[in-house]
């Protein structure tokens, strides 16, 4: 379940049967100028080649070799573990990045397997104790020469020495994006989630890293991805400064069926937000990483989902074909609306991803969880196929996946700022109505819409069950652009089976949209006093 997802899920696994490779040592590939010699040739083809084989083969899942020694490097001890000066991959060098690994830890217990390419050529990177620095004297003795990584981030060695992207724990990695702050993850593939049997983890088992030239503003990785389910080979071209942008090329092979495959899965927390700010056990008036799922259609709609914290796993499915683009967006970038410096979820970064080419017929997947605090992450998105995953079935889907504080998509129409929630009815009127018939009021702002709406603006919403009523709309303010609209959801009498009711609204003129659609999953449950 994705909510193990910060305590790393599972370890990742190691690489068996490696065959005859080059051998390379930390402080030699540090040095300057130092080219690859020996090795053995590398492409991504060969890795293809490597990851359809090994899906003929039975899956051996890996185990820890000092399981006991790792369970004593709980978190905070795991936190206290530093990299020392100097010991970064190509420290002391005039190229554009640097790399850190990660030390191993009771959450991540099976090393990645780590290697270097250059010339078109691969050395395996060996492991080296000094690297790192313990809180503990006695602890550094006790840990073994053959330990090995868990993980790798990587800086820029140019400015301003950000770490920009990390890689730790089953397939799952991660970017501070524009505003370096860590909030949401992506991973290499989703298998099984939202379905009612157990989750699958994958796991990256091993790395290549291309040696970049001075200058260079990109950097490539390429990952063998190996699951009970599946394998995998990934390759993937990352580049800053900016928005942190990954063009990542996927193939799968898959050894058994998989009931559902989700593609560029991402993950999230959303606790609550002014939408549901009354159930919130908290002194903050927020606490989320994304706020929204947003959706450009393959038939020109836009959609926005905002996002819930459901009283049980909940999925949202929207019907597809060749997607232009989806993502887990944090729109809400004021502090304000927080209040915690601490973290600073203003600054989280929204993902969004772009396939590249046709991805034919499926569904983009929202699948939530309830939670009650913001340790868990309970939300996740993903693309699923139409076509099935059967067993023996090869995948080749590719993508851009950027980390940013934008929307990489033109804003031609109104979008929504915020969804905010009620008791139905007029003033006056509340005693009249049921305990979950609930008001919602949605702020649109940007895009066609400006001044007072006028009498050609329709509103144009729904509701899978129960009925709409009373909507209209009004200008937000004299001193705030956008309009804001209001409708009421009514229910049954007296309320039916907690079900969820889905809301959509978008403004039209005419027959031309002037926002995205705002869509909504309602489980009736009356407000807290």
């Amino acid at each position: 379940m994705d909510r193990r997802r910060r305590r790393l899920l599972q370890a990742t696994a190691a690489w068996a049967g490696a065959g005859s490779i080059g051998r390379l040592p930390v402080a030699w590939a540090t040095a300057s100028g130092a080219p690859l010699s020996g090795g053995t040739p590398f492409s991504f083809q060969r890795l293809i080649n490597h990851a359809g084989h090994l899906a003929t083969l039975p899956y051996v899942p890996p185990r820890p070799r000092y399981g006991k020694l790792l369970s004593e490097i709980g978190y905070q001890t795991f936190m206290g573990i530093e990299t020392r000066k100097g010991h970064q991959l190509w420290a002391d060098t005039d190229l554009p990045f640097t790399v850190e690994f990660f030390h191993l830890d009771d959450g991540t217990r099976v090393p990645v397997d780590i290697n270097i390419v250059s010339d078109g050529r691969a050395r395996h990177l060996d492991y080296d104790p000094r690297m790192f620095a313990y809180p503990d004297p006695t602890m550094a003795r006790r840990m073994p020469d053959d330990l090995g990584y868990a993980g790798f981030r990587l800086h820029d060695a140019r400015s301003d020495h950000r770490e920009w992207l990390a890689f730790k724990g089953a397939s799952y990695f991660r970017s501070p994006g524009t505003e370096n702050q860590y909030g949401l993850s992506a991973r290499g593939v989703a298998v099984n989630s939202g379905e009612p049997g157990p989750e699958s983890f994958p796991d990256f088992t091993r790395f290549w890293l291309q040696r970049p030239a001075p200058g260079d503003d990109e950097i490539t990785i390429w990952a063998l991805l190996e699951g009970e389910h599946l394998t995998g080979a990934y390759e993937m071209r990352c580049r800053r400064p900016g928005d942190v942008i990954m063009d990542i090329r996927s193939r799968l092979f898959q050894r058994k069926a998989i009931d559902r495959l989700g593609i560029a899965p991402l993950t999230s927390m959303f606790w609550f937000s002014e939408t549901n700010a009354r159930r919130g056990a908290d002194w903050r008036p927020e606490v989320h990483d994304s706020d929204g799922l947003a959706i450009a259609t393959g038939r020109g709609e836009r959609i926005w989902r905002a996002l819930n914290n459901p009283p049980r796993p909940d999925i949202s499915l929207f019907a597809d074909e060749n997607p232009c683009g989806f993502g887990l967006l944090q729109r809400d970038r004021d502090f304000d609306h927080y209040q915690d410096s601490g973290v600073a979820f203003e600054r989280r970064p929204s993902a969004w991803i772009e396939p590249a080419g046709h991805w034919g017929a499926g569904h983009v997947a929202l699948f939530e969880l309830p939670t009650h605090d913001e340790i868990n992450d309970n939300i996740n998105a993903f693309w699923i196929p139409d076509q099935p995953a059967t067993a023996n079935a090869r995948w080749a889907l590719d993508y851009k996946l950027s980390w940013t504080d934008q929307a990489p998509f033109p804003r031609d129409l109104a979008h929504v700022r915020a969804t905010r929630t009620g008791r139905a009815g007029r003033p006056g009127t509340y005693r009249d109505r049921s305990p979950v018939d609930r008001k919602f009021v949605i702020d649109f702002i940007g895009g066609p819409i400006a001044g007072k709406p006028g009498n050609d603006i329709h509103i144009d919403a729904s509701a899978s069950r129960g009925r709409i009523d009373n909507p209209y709309v009004v200008a937000i303010g004299a001193n705030e652009p956008g309009w804001r609209v209001f409708i009421d959801w009514l229910g049954d009498k007296p309320p039916g089976p907690a079900e969820a009711a889905v809301l959509r609204c978008r403004l039209m003129r005419g027959d031309t949209p002037l926002t995205e659609t705002w869509v909504y999953s309602y489980y009736p449950r009356p407000l807290l006093s």
